[in-house]
């Protein structure tokens, strides 16, 4: 036996790659068809039939359209978001950096990806099916609002940040996000003129949550009406006549 017979392993039957990668072609098609006809008017023999499998099959990995459904989910969006709770908990540098990274990573491997079909499909299809919507906010909406609003507190807490409420900015922050995503599966995809360019309004987003977030600059306080002035400084003060009239020292931001 020579040593290239000994080191090299024989590939795997076309069968075997096939039953391998089952899983992965259930969920795509699933996702596709659930996106283009919603959750409740998609059959199970369809998306098994895109898939290339019988319904059988299907059953055999996912036994319910609904358990069919979790499985996209988590694998298009929680694995995502655990992914990116690592990420700003190893993170090193300022998290004004942090946050742009953050929001511009989201658009690149969700919202311009198939994934942000699932958005789409559980702002319109969650209020039928209250055991799926829980399950979103539990596996979803909570985990992705906690990666944020650590995020926020990490800023405050190293005084990059000015104090907030965190639980109301984190919104602040989602909603333009889901703003692109569902203009990208209605009026978007229409491909008519006048759409936001995501990138832009992304960076705009960023720019504006940044200049909000940044703790406020100190500056000179006026004295209150009626109260008493405080006392003139060196260079504060010039006389006309016997009165005298103070003025405020300038401090530069």
């Amino acid at each position: 036996m020579t040593l290239l017979s000994r080191v090299r392993k024989p590939l795997p039957a076309p069968r075997q790659r096939r039953k391998e990668a089952r899983p992965q072609e259930l969920l795509d098609a699933a996702l596709d068809l659930f996106v283009e006809k919603g959750f409740a008017a998609t059959r199970s023999e369809e998306v098994a039939a895109r898939a290339g499998v019988s319904k059988g099959t299907l059953y055999l990995y996912y036994p319910s359209k609904e358990d069919l459904l979790k499985a996209v989910v988590r694998h298009n969006v929680v694995n995502q978001i655990a992914e990116g709770t690592d990420f700003i908990r190893q993170f090193a540098g300022p998290t004004s950096e942090l946050l742009a990274t953050v929001l511009r990573l989201w658009w690149e491997r969700m919202g311009d990806t198939r994934a942000a079909g699932v958005v789409k499909l559980m702002m319109s299809e969650a209020r039928n099916f209250p055991d799926i919507a829980q399950f979103y906010v539990d596996e979803v909406i909570e985990p992705s609002h906690a990666m944020l609003a650590q995020m926020l507190q990490r800023g405050i807490d190293r005084g990059e940040f000015r104090p907030v409420d965190v639980t109301e900015v984190v919104h602040v922050l989602v909603a333009p996000l889901l703003f692109l995503v569902m203009n990208k599966h209605s009026v978007g995809a229409c491909a008519v003129g006048g759409m936001p360019d995501p990138k832009r309004l992304i960076d705009a987003q960023i720019d504006l949550a940044l200049h909000g977030l940044a703790p406020a600059p100190i500056t000179a306080r006026r004295p209150a009406r009626g109260g008493a002035r405080p006392a003139a400084g060196p260079g504060t003060a010039r006389r006309s006549g016997s009165a005298v009239r103070e003025r405020p020292a300038r401090i530069r931001p």
